[in-house]
């Protein structure tokens, strides 16, 4: 995934200022694409110059408005574009793991402490990808687009069980 289509996706959705769409980046798509307010704006600002997106004309003239952007034709075609794209799965390239491997080699000083905390805030972001998935996904919500928005969330819900599930044992198994 790059962060053109993320933001096409989510302008798309909804047109937005730059603000906003940082705000919406840190409650959904942050979740499992993340961006910097700065990356955000550079990007809105290559979208626009590559035609894939345009500033709404403001309803009045302010001083300090913010520029609130919509998708253009081309910018839905380039996406329609992306998604269709086969894509190869990408490699899982995690610090930890490395740190654990090198923990093979070096000692496991400290490592157990870091997992911890890393359990911990799995644990969190699960408890917080649950509550989401209670909130925003009744029965009744089942159409084609709530069920793809729906597995994007159900992949984040099986990604930090799985997190869980393999730092305790990790743990367990140095802890013997």
């Amino acid at each position: 995934m790059s962060l053109p289509h993320a933001i096409l996706t989510a302008l798309l959705e909804k047109p937005s200022s730059g603000l906003e769409l940082t705000r919406r980046f840190d409650k959904s798509i942050g979740y499992f694409w993340s961006a910097t307010h700065q990356q955000i704006y550079r990007e809105l600002g290559r979208l626009e110059r590559d035609g894939l997106i345009r500033e709404l004309p403001a309803r009045a003239p302010a001083r300090g408005q913010k520029k609130v952007y919509e998708v253009l034709p081309e910018g839905r075609a380039e996406l329609a574009r992306w998604t269709a794209e086969p894509q190869d799965p990408k490699p899982l390239r995690d610090p930890l793991l490395l740190r654990l491997r090198s923990a093979a080699v070096v000692g496991t000083g400290g490592i157990d402490d870091d997992l911890r905390r890393h359990l911990e805030l799995h644990r969190r972001k699960l408890a917080t990808y649950l509550e989401i998935d209670e909130r925003d996904f009744p029965p009744e919500k089942d159409t084609v687009p709530d069920r793809l928005q729906h597995a994007v969330l159900r992949a984040g819900i099986d990604l930090e069980t799985f997190w869980v599930q393999w730092i305790e044992r990790t743990l367990a198994d140095l802890e013997r």
